[in-house]
């Protein structure tokens, strides 16, 4: 029996896959993508699949996936989305096959307790607060009890978060074999177990590093595999963007500072110029960051500015540090790398600051209070991905239920470089014409008016009371959330929850619990939250989801296209803001059960002609512009 034909024997098995998915009916959808999925690996094909909320996805590619017999690596869009699979879904998916299967869960070193980087960090003594060095007492402790060093499974409140790179490891700072407690390294261990494992759930962020460390000639992170699987696939671009790049930040340069101090204190303690160096660097960084002013994100300003005079000056700053780590460096381990990573960062700044924008790359900066990072971007990954991706694997099944634009794929296929994949898209089986409604705020002002948020606000606050809170209000900008915010609380709005006040699995805990509240978010909520029944019947999106116009990225993506002759509307922004607004609205309903309302303030989506794309993206919802017929909806 072909692989095809046992999928299909699974499925068709509705009372055995029950037995292990209370609930489970079969589902057209879900079995046209599994036999997709099943004759794509049986061939050794590209699939590229569009799964609507409710098809089913997961189980599609695992049950396949599974039965092949061969070696599948499972990629994630998120680190939540990658133990949800890890934890519930694979081993669901390994007791409907009734095969055992070895599997393991790799995540970035970032995620994982260092034990020599915490012995160090409780040497030095210095904490900016009693509470970070409680923090680490409480995963000192916890580091003799766990398996596997996973941050994400220590027990309490999460540490404080500048307390993350004091306990963890980089690939920069890493003394790989040379380390003390190697032997005892829950990364190496983790590593180990995929390297034996038949299926390893990863995310993106640890594909892309992984593929960027290859090309670059500096070894691997992943094992080979016969099958790749990439979840939630709309976000590979960017991923790939960001590590097919170049990145210099302060917190790299401040913890080449800090360790330097750490390092001369344990192997070196007569260098007193090692600790004037490292207190050089932390002021030349700090005088960057003075530089850059108050801009949040935006194009690098190249010779003459006052940024690159002090951008310079950091790095002679690098180059003085890496020649008096030189000598240094034979007498210890840490020490040495030490010197390795200024070697790195100089290098790596000097090409930040010698790159002329003019080979398809764009030099950026972005900073976040204190802090910033110094990026370069490759405006096109489709060569990155498409090479890597022909020295990995014989089958690829890239989903997600936002791919395709008006059913088409291009826009995905193009950036990846995939243009002669196989597609597949299927559409959701829950009926949103019965159970869904599309409001639009009559007469609201244009999203540009400087009126629009205080009138967009006054539309839709009768809504929430129709609808008694239950509401997700969804935002393009931080600026437009903090405004919304103000206003409700002025208005004395019950369990208001807002993005940033507490961690996203807390206000999505209490969220679920309340059952009136009102959730205010940005893009960390547009997509990978899961919320089913009651307590989410409102979903409201302040305007399309258009890019900022200031982004630098953007403007540098937009003049490229431009220069090649291209529709840089067409083909690259308005195919994104399609795709963000799907994902906001995927949202609303997760269960065939839930009823809900969207809510849009923005009126390009039927006054401009690029509206019909937006409108026949989404799923076929009614849509009206009279407030009685939200309140007829929630009442019935």
């Amino acid at each position: 029996m072909g692989l095809s034909e046992q999928v299909a024997a699974i499925l068709a098995a509705e009372d055995e896959v029950a037995g292990q998915l209370p609930g489970y009916a079969p589902r057209a959808e879900q079995q046209s993508m599994a036999q997709a999925v099943a004759t794509a690996i049986e061939h050794d094909q590209t699939l590229v699949v569009e799964a609507g909320t409710g098809t089913g996805k997961t189980l599609a590619y695992l049950l396949p996936a599974l039965l092949s017999g061969q070696r599948v690596i499972v990629s994630t869009g998120t680190r939540t989305l990658q133990d949800q699979l890890f934890q519930r879904d694979l081993p669901t998916a390994q007791a409907v096959v009734e095969r055992p299967v070895r599997s393991a869960l790799l995540k970035g070193r970032g995620n994982y307790l260092c034990l020599y980087r915490m012995e160090r960090t409780l040497e030095s003594g210095r904490f900016e607060s009693a509470g970070m060095a409680d923090d680490l007492q409480r995963l000192r402790a916890w580091s003799g009890r766990t398996d596997t060093g996973d941050l994400a499974d220590a027990p309490g409140e999460a540490p404080d978060p500048r307390l993350i790179p004091r306990v963890t490891s980089t690939a920069d700072n890493c003394l790989g074999q040379e380390c003390p407690l190697y032997a005892e390294c829950f990364l190496m261990e983790a590593r180990r177990k995929a390297q034996e494992a038949d299926v390893v759930v990863i995310n993106h962020h640890l594909l892309m590093a992984d593929w960027a460390l290859r090309e670059g000639g500096h070894g691997e992170v992943l094992p080979p595999a016969d099958v790749y699987i990439l979840d939630e696939a709309h976000q590979l671009p960017d991923t790939a963007a960001r590590f097919f790049g170049l990145s210099v930040s302060s917190r790299q340069l401040n913890d080449l500072a800090r360790d330097t101090r750490l390092e001369q204190q344990r192997e070196a303690g007569d260098s007193a110029e090692l600790v004037e160096q490292a207190g050089q660097l932390e002021r030349a960084t700090a005088e960057l960051r003075l530089a850059l002013g108050s801009i949040t994100r935006a194009a690098w300003k190249g010779s003459g500015s006052e940024q690159f005079t002090a951008a310079q000056a950091l790095l002679q700053t690098l180059a003085d540090l890496t020649q008096v780590l030189a000598p240094q460096s034979v007498r210890g381990r840490g020490l040495e790398a030490c010197h390795r990573r200024s070697e790195s960062l100089h290098a790596e700044l000097a090409r930040f600051l010698a790159a002329h924008g003019d080979g398809g790359e764009v030099s950026w900066v972005e900073t976040h209070g204190q802090s910033f990072s110094l990026r370069l971007t490759p405006l096109d990954v489709a060569e990155h991905f498409q090479r890597s991706r022909a020295q990995h694997g014989r089958s690829w099944i890239l989903t997600s239920a936002t791919l395709a634009i008006e059913g088409r794929f291009d826009h995905l296929l193009q950036r990846l470089g995939l243009e002669t994949a196989e597609t597949l898209a299927l559409e959701s089986p829950f009926d949103f014409a019965q159970n869904t409604l599309l409001y639009l705020p009559p007469a609201l002002p244009a999203p540009s008016d400087g009126q629009f948020n205080e009138a967009y606000l006054q539309a839709v606050e009768p809504v929430l009371q129709a609808s008694g809170g239950r509401a997700f209000m969804l935002f393009t900008s931080h600026r437009a959330l903090s405004v919304a915010a103000q206003w409700l609380r002025a208005r004395g709005w019950p369990d208001l929850l807002v993005q940033g006040e507490a961690a996203q699995q807390q206000l999505l805990s209490r969220f679920r619990d309340s059952g009136q509240a009102v959730l205010l978010g940005t893009q960390s909520f547009w997509e990978g939250v899961d919320v089913r029944g009651p307590a989410l019947s409102c979903v409201l999106i302040d305007r399309l989801p258009f890019a900022s116009p200031a982004d630098p990225v953007l403007q540098a993506r937009v003049e490229w296209l431009r220069a090649e002759g291209r529709n840089a509307f067409a083909e690259y922004q308005l195919p994104e803001a399609v795709i963000g607004l799907r994902q906001g609205v995927g949202r609303l309903i997760r269960d065939a059960a839930d009823r809900g309302v969207l809510v849009l303030g923005d009126h390009r989506l039927i006054s401009k002609g690029y509206g019909r794309q937006f409108r026949r993206s989404l799923p076929p919802m009614p849509l009206t512009q009279a407030f009685d017929d939200v309140a007829a909806f929630f009442a019935r």
